[in-house]
């Protein structure tokens, strides 16, 4: 009996913390700083922006202040991949292992062979809109059933993590 109600208030928290029509400010940092506001709660919303702005959505990229021409990466920098293992293990490692085994969330082997520095940074940083519209994205939800939240990565924690990320790849 007592799992019972442990299995019903553990749900019950669940979704809670999971709908509500809780209105959230997200500031784009892109070219300009418009505020958007979002309506977390309202399905119709999130449809018109799925499809209305993935349009212009460069898969290969992301969805953020991130490209090719502006983050530069060169050979390893093992201090900054150090840094970036202090922030995997605060941030990241309950969801992620360094391995190809999904644990909450994919595991990391081989991202920097699949993915690009820039597209990598815009989804750390950002990842709700590249949710909302990359399809890969969208497919790895539907196994993983979970989002990825957005853990206010500062650009050079951000940083720290792509260096990370290589270094488990094995780059030299």
């Amino acid at each position: 009996m007592k799992y019972i109600h442990f299995f019903a208030a553990s749900l019950l928290i669940f979704l809670l913390s999971c709908g509500g029509n809780k209105e959230t400010t997200i500031t784009d940092n892109t070219s300009n700083s418009t505020p958007h506001t979002e309506n977390a709660g309202n399905d119709e919303n999130k449809e018109d922006k799925k499809s209305g702005s993935s349009e212009n959505y460069d898969p290969k990229r992301g969805e953020g202040k991130f490209t090719d021409e502006n983050l530069k990466i060169g050979a390893l920098d093992a201090t900054l991949a150090t840094k970036g293992k202090e922030v995997a293990d605060v941030k990241c490692t309950s969801c992620h292992k360094l391995t190809d085994e999904r644990l909450v969330g994919p595991g990391w082997k081989g991202v920097t062979q699949r993915r690009k520095p820039a597209w990598i940074m815009n989804f750390i940083t950002n990842p709700d809109p590249m949710i909302d519209k990359d399809p890969e994205l969208q497919k790895q939800l539907e196994i993983c059933l979970v989002r990825m939240p957005n853990q206010s990565l500062a650009e050079e924690e951000a940083r720290a993590l792509v260096e990370f990320m290589r270094q488990n790849d094995g780059v030299k």
